[in-house]
C-alpha cells in the first residue's frame, strides 16, 4: 500500500483527538470542527466536498462523479460524532488522547465510528491514487448526528433527494463476528428510546410523618417497571410482538451453526450467567428478537448516608430494540397504554419519546453485495459469514426506502470494542487490512462492469 502505516496512524490520531460529542451542546465548536477535519480529508483523498447545514449539527459531504452518467453511484454513509466518555475514570488512558497498546488504538471513536470512517476516506485516496478512477460514482456522507439518533439527517436527505440518488450505500459501522472472521449483516435494530416521569405529592417529604399515607414517587415507577417483562424473559406489554416478522427456519439454523461460544461472550460482557426470553440462543436474542431494557434510574436521596425522604419525583430512562416489521411509534403508544394502566391513582406518569429509528432487514443479493463477499474474502482470506447486529444505525431503513437504494454494511471492529463503554479500540492491523478489502471492493465491482469500464490499473 502506498500509505504509509505510521502516517495512517498520525492521520487517525489527528481526528480522534477532537472530542465531538454531539449529546453534549458545550462541544457544538468541537464537532464542527470534526466536520471540517472530514471535509479536508474528502479533498485530500480527491473528492469534491462541502459542508451541508442542518438545524443541528452539519452533515459533512462529498461527491465524485467521474465514472460517468451511466454508472451506478454508491452512496458511503457514516458519522463522526461520538459518544460521550464517561465514567472517564474507568479508562486506562484519556479518551481524547489515542494510545496504541498490544495492537489496538485507544480512543473514544477508534471503533464507532471514527476508524472505521477513516478508513474509507483512506480507501477512496488510495484507490483514486493508484488507479486514476474508479468504477463507480460515489457520495460521501458523514453524519454529526447519529449517536443522538440523526435528528436532522432524514429532513436533509428528503432536501437532496435528487443530489443524493444512489444505486447502493456502503456503511463500515459495525464489527465482525470475530477476530479473523468478517461478516456482511443481514439486520439492524431498530429503537425507541423513552424517559418515564413520575410524580407523586407536591414535594419531597419526611417518610416518617408522611410514609404510607401518600405515594412514594420512586416506589411507584419499580411498581411500573416490574411490569414489563414476564417470567419468560418476554416483554409483557399487550400488542408488543404483533408485528415482528419471525426468521425462517433456515436462517435461524445458519445462525445457530456459527463459532459463538457463551462462555466468551459472558467473559467479555464481565455476567456470570445469561438472561433473555425463553426459546431463543443467545445471539437470536441479541439479532432477531424485541428487547425492553431500562437504562437508568434517578428518584431520592442518593449521596453518602441515611437521609428519610419520601421522594415526590421519580424517573426512568427505557429502550426498546425493535425488529422487523416493528415501528418506534406505535410501540410508544402501547407503552402509553401499558403505563396508564399500571399508574396507582393519585400518581401522574409522562411517557416522554426521546429517540426512534426502524430496524433494517437486508437484501443478500445483487452485485454490491457479491462485491463486498469478494472483498472480504480477498482481505482475510476467509469465506465471510452472514450476522446480525443486535444495535442500531437510525438511517439505514430510510436510506433505502428514500433513495430506492441497496445498503451493505461491512465493518471492520471486533467484538468487544467497548463502543460506548471506557477503554473503546480499534485494531491498528484493521486500518491497512480494512484499506485493502475496499480497494479489493473496488476492484470487484470494475469487474463486474467490465464491458462498461476499462479495468481498473494495478
Amino acid at each position: 500500500m502506498a500509505i504509509d502505516p505510521h502516517d495512517l496512524r498520525g492521520e487517525l490520531f489527528e481526528f480522534l483527538r477532537i472530542p465531538s460529542i454531539s449529546a453534549r451542546p458545550e462541544h457544538a465548536l468541537d464537532v464542527r470542527d470534526a466536520a471540517l477535519w472530514v471535509i479536508g480529508a474528502l479533498e485530500a483523498a480527491g473528492l469534491k466536498a462541502e459542508l451541508l447545514e442542518t438545524e443541528g449539527h452539519p452533515v459533512a459531504f462529498g461527491e465524485w462523479l467521474g465514472a460517468g452518467d451511466h454508472a451506478p453511484t454508491l452512496l458511503i454513509y457514516g458519522h463522526y460524532d461520538v459518544q460521550p466518555p464517561e465514567p472517564v475514570e474507568l479508562w486506562t488512558t484519556p479518551p481524547f488522547e489515542p494510545a496504541l497498546r498490544d495492537g489496538r488504538i485507544y480512543a473514544r471513536g477508534a471503533a464507532d465510528n471514527k476508524g472505521q470512517l477513516f478508513i474509507q476516506l483512506k480507501a477512496l485516496q488510495e484507490a483514486l491514487s493508484r488507479y486514476g478512477s474508479l468504477p463507480v460514482n460515489v457520495l460521501f456522507l458523514a453524519d454529526g448526528e447519529e449517536e443522538i439518533a440523526s435528528p436532522n439527517l432524514l429532513p436533509l436527505i428528503r432536501a437532496h433527494k435528487d443530489r443524493l440518488s444512489a444505486d447502493g450505500v456502503l456503511i463500515s459501522d459495525s464489527a465482525m463476528f470475530a477476530p479473523g472472521l468478517p461478516s456482511l449483516l443481514f439486520s439492524l435494530r431498530g429503537m425507541a428510546y423513552f424517559e418515564l416521569r413520575v410524580r407523586g405529592v407536591r414535594g419531597d417529604l419526611h417518610s416518617g410523618s408522611y410514609g404510607g399515607a401518600v405515594p412514594n414517587a420512586a416506589s411507584c415507577l419499580v411498581g411500573i417497571l416490574s411490569t414489563l417483562h414476564d417470567q419468560d424473559g418476554r416483554v409483557a406489554i399487550e400488542g408488543f410482538y404483533d408485528a415482528v416478522a419471525d426468521w425462517d427456519a433456515e436462517t435461524r439454523a445458519q445462525i445457530r451453526a456459527l463459532p459463538f461460544v457463551e462462555q466468551e461472550f459472558m467473559h467479555e460482557a464481565g455476567a456470570t450467567c445469561l438472561y433473555g426470553e425463553s426459546g431463543y440462543s443467545t445471539i437470536e436474542r441479541l439479532w432477531t428478537r424485541p428487547t425492553c431494557e431500562v437504562n437508568g434510574l434517578l428518584s431520592g436521596y442518593t449521596g453518602e448516608g441515611a437521609k428519610t425522604v419520601l421522594p415526590a419525583d421519580a424517573m426512568a430512562k427505557l429502550s426498546f430494540r425493535l425488529v422487523s416489521d416493528q415501528d418506534p411509534a406505535h410501540v410508544g403508544d402501547l407503552l402509553r397504554s401499558h403505563v396508564s394502566q399500571y399508574t396507582p391513582p393519585g400518581v401522574e406518569v409522562d411517557v416522554v419519546e426521546l429517540a426512534g429509528c426502524r430496524p433494517w432487514r437486508a437484501n443478500l443479493e445483487g452485485p454490491f453485495f457479491e462485491a463486498a463477499r469478494e472483498a472480504l474474502r480477498a482481505g482475510f482470506g476467509v469465506e465471510p459469514v452472514l450476522t446480525g447486529d443486535g444495535a442500531s444505525i437510525p438511517i439505514v431503513a430510510d436510506l433505502e426506502e428514500l433513495l430506492g437504494a441497496q445498503a451493505i454494511l461491512m465493518g471492520f471492529a471486533l467484538p468487544g470494542a467497548n463502543m460506548h463503554a471506557p477503554n473503546e479500540w480499534f485494531p491498528e492491523a484493521h486500518l491497512e487490512n480494512g484499506i485493502e478489502t475496499l480497494l479489493s471492493f473496488y476492484r470487484e465491482l470494475s469487474r463486474q462492469r467490465s464491458e462498461a469500464l476499462p479495468p481498473l490499473r494495478g
